[in-house]
């Protein structure tokens, strides 16, 4: 059994997976997920983005839509939710600078119309098989042989 903390486990999670699936509500009211690069910083709650000023994500943060990111890997899966803002900061975007963004932004953070996501998560929810793969593939098969419904692993909501 893992000694780990429920939030220490979520900030695990972010730091193991560095593209996330940002979700926003469109001025129609869809729900529209794009991937992202997420920031290399200290996970506190915070999930930062670089993104366009033109963009639709930017758009619609910017017209108060709440925000969810997720994260996937082999054997966990985590939702992050709360709110988002965003930022035209130079001096945060060259904090933030890594190889991630400068993937995207060739020219920096200086570049124009550049501007940061700042997601300020409420909440997050994971879920995670213990073993990896092949405990997931092995309780897969026991549930199919029993009959018995498969018990996914570990899930809890954190408080962020």
């Amino acid at each position: 059994m893992s000694t780990e903390s429920p939030r220490e486990t979520v900030v695990r999670l972010v730091k193991e997976t560095r593209i996330a699936m940002l979700t926003t509500v469109a001025p129609d009211g869809q729900l529209v997920s794009r991937p992202m690069g997420v920031q290399d910083v200290d996970f506190d709650g915070d999930l930062w983005f670089f993104a366009d000023a033109d963009s639709h994500k930017v758009h619609e943060i910017e017209a108060g839509s709440p925000a969810n990111v997720s994260f996937a890997s082999g054997t966990s899966w985590l939702s992050v939710a709360g709110s988002a803002e965003v930022l035209d900061d130079t001096a945060k975007a060259r904090e933030l600078w890594g190889p991630t963004a400068e993937a995207w932004y060739p020219d920096g953070p200086d570049t124009p119309g550049l501007r940061i996501v700042v997601v300020h998560g409420a909440t997050a929810e994971y879920w995670q098989s213990p073993g990896g793969r092949v405990a997931t593939v092995l309780s897969l098969v026991k549930s199919k042989v029993t009959g018995e419904r498969y018990d996914g692993g570990e899930n809890l909501t954190v408080e962020l």
